[in-house]
């Protein structure tokens, strides 16, 4: 342990010397406050540290003790229906012990030691064991099984192992490893943030992550083990495309970190998801989320440990052999917490100010998603699913934390504030957005949906593009200059936009549409416009054919229940075959 004192005070960067013996990334304890820093360089006996919380009141000659350790996080029964900040420290039992304000020096253990968990043993005496394996499982709410793993670097042979009720640093299982010595096992282990957690191999990313958004699915889907990026102005809708991923998407667990948001979003968060319904268990949503808040209104360094602890956390439970959705809100506040501190400790500033390293530390966050084997003497399948709003001030994309991050991520959903002012929602602009996986994962879609799927894809995009060029025209000389293809090809585009792409978020049938419902509405859009080119061949008036009736039913389809589509959408298609058949008929006369 290294004892040193304080020479040097700026914001949350506190410089202390007589720290020869300590190492880079030591968690330490600054002044008699006790409170909670992080050790960023070392020149000779002098280091900077990080600290996060509040430093007003510091001065030279506080005492700085090392701990030893890194920073890093508890892992066990406990984490689910909680919300840590930044550091993991648990804020509900903070308020119980400090108040509504958080208070500086606060020690608090993330998990809760005095809490009994029911463990059941899945493995029998005299088995033998590696990392990774589940020695036992905990029931840790109604809808979540916790499973216990033998921590990383323990191989041996089970010499006891119980059942029972423990708390999470209780002995559950003792291990004989191969020198001899033994290891006892509790329900809990620990692990630095900054560190990956190991894996036998990573796989290719080959299945959706399917969102229940049309928008996404359709167009531009995320794979299980995918990395997307959420740039977009303020006021495009960022966060309401976190809260419906968060909500609806097919992950087994979401880890949402709040990192320098605003504190009435994340208070919209914590309001809404014990309120919502999850649609897979019919209980809340918390049950299967943990929530990571460091709103703008905390000291700064702690945004910078909040997105290694959410994907820490994340990495523990696909290492179960879970898949998980990670939502990170945003990584531009972030990287502003990068910017200050690498401001404070001097050193040479890149664009915009922001430090020379920020594209790496983007790579090294997004990198540690992916769709893995896992560690174990059974093979498990786990996948981590990162996706990142970014903030662009201005709405500039050009900005140097937006263009680092498209180097790295597969898939960009770039939201449009014209969209926006438009209340078109999601905001996602369809001529901008990409997804890299898509032709990836076209394979998966023809056998889950249909052999069609990715022909109606392609032509969808045709139109939207056909769509943004003719614009143009129109401007200049109007809709009537075009020709009855071109103004077919606009009806149908306004069709797509308006009753396919347009989704209401807070709509109790809208919010959430299945694979097999999002391919019937498409196929039904298109078929109308399939069939309205086939009329304008035989003379049929355009008018006549943008207001048939039965177009009213299919602009309302996305408000048809789930478990009543197939019936009313079949009823939908005969209308519509039997009422152009009926105006050509007409027309042809």
């Amino acid at each position: 342990m290294s004892q040193g004192r304080i020479i040097k005070v700026s914001g949350p960067l506190v410089i202390a010397e007589g720290m020869r013996d300590a190492n880079m990334f030591d968690v330490v304890r600054v002044s008699e406050h006790q409170l909670i820093g992080e050790i960023l360089e070392i020149h000779g006996d002098r280091a900077s540290i990080q600290v996060y919380e509040e430093t007003s009141g510091l001065g030279p000659g506080g005492p700085v003790v090392s701990t030893g350790k890194p920073l890093s996080v508890e892992l066990g029964p406990g984490l689910l229906e909680n919300m840590f900040d930044g550091i993991q420290r648990p804020l509900e039992a903070m308020r119980a012990k400090t108040g509504s304000n958080i208070t500086r020096g606060v020690n608090i253990s993330a998990l809760d030691r005095d809490r009994k968990w029911g463990f059941k043993p899945a493995l029998t005496k005299g088995q033998n064991v590696v990392a990774g394996d589940i020695i036992g499982t905990v029931q840790e709410n109604v809808v979540f099984e916790h499973r216990i793993m033998v921590p990383y670097g323990i191989e041996g042979t089970i010499e006891s192992i119980s059942e029972g009720d423990f708390t999470i640093d209780q002995t559950v299982a003792v291990v004989r490893k191969q020198d001899g010595s033994t290891a006892n096992l509790t329900m809990m282990q620990t692990w630095p943030v900054r560190r990956e957690r190991p894996y036998k191999e990573k796989l290719p990313p080959d299945e959706p992550m399917v969102t229940g958004q049309r928008n996404v699915d359709t167009l531009f889907p995320i794979a299980k083990g995918g990395v997307a990026a959420i740039p977009g102005p303020f006021g495009s809708g960022k966060t309401v495309v976190q809260h419906q991923l968060a909500k609806w998407s097919d992950a087994d667990l979401v880890v949402y970190i709040g990192c320098g948001e605003r504190g009435n979003e994340m208070t919209d968060v914590l309001m809404e998801f014990p309120q919502l319904k999850d649609p897979r268990t019919g209980e809340s949503l918390m049950k299967r989320t943990v929530l990571i808040a460091n709103t703008s209104d905390m000291p700064v360094a702690a945004r910078e440990a909040s997105i290694y602890t959410g994907i820490t956390i994340a990495e523990y439970f696909r290492d179960m052999g879970y898949s998980v959705a990670l939502m990170a809100d945003s990584t531009s506040r972030w990287a502003e917490a990068l910017r200050e501190m690498s401001g404070r400790l001097e050193e040479m500033p890149g664009e915009e100010g922001y430090p020379a390293y920020l594209a790496s530390r983007l790579a090294q966050f997004y990198e540690r998603a992916g769709k893995v084997i896992t560690l174990g003497s059974e093979e498990r399948t786990g996948a981590l699913s990162a996706i990142g709003a970014v903030s662009p001030p201005g709405g500039d994309l050009s900005e140097p934390v937006t263009q680092a991050t498209l180097r790295i991520v597969k898939v960009f959903w770039g939201l449009d504030s014209n969209l926006a002012y438009r209340r078109h929602f999601p905001a996602i602009n369809w001529l901008i957005s990409y997804s890299l996986y898509a032709d990836r994962m076209q394979e998966w879609y023809s056998n889950n949906v249909s052999r069609d799927h990715g022909k109606y894809r392609t032509q969808m995009m045709r139109i939207l593009q056909e769509e943004a060029e003719l614009e143009e025209i129109v401007r200049l000389v109007g809709v009537d200059a075009l020709s009855p293809k071109d103004r077919v090809t606009l009806e149908a585009a306004r069709s797509i936009r308006e009753d396919y792409l347009h989704q209401d978020a807070f709509h109790e049938v809208d919010t959430y549409a299945t694979l097999h419902k999002q391919f019937r509405m498409l196929k039904m859009i298109l078929s109308y416009y399939y069939m309205a080119l086939d009329s304008i061949q035989k003379n049929v008036d355009l008018k006549k054919l943008f207001s048939l009736p039965v177009r009213e039913k299919i602009g309302r389809a996305k408000y048809i229940p789930q478990d009543k589509i197939d019936v009313e959408y079949d009823q939908i298609e005969k209308e519509l075959v039997e009422q152009m058949e009926a105006l050509v008929a007409k027309e042809g006369e």
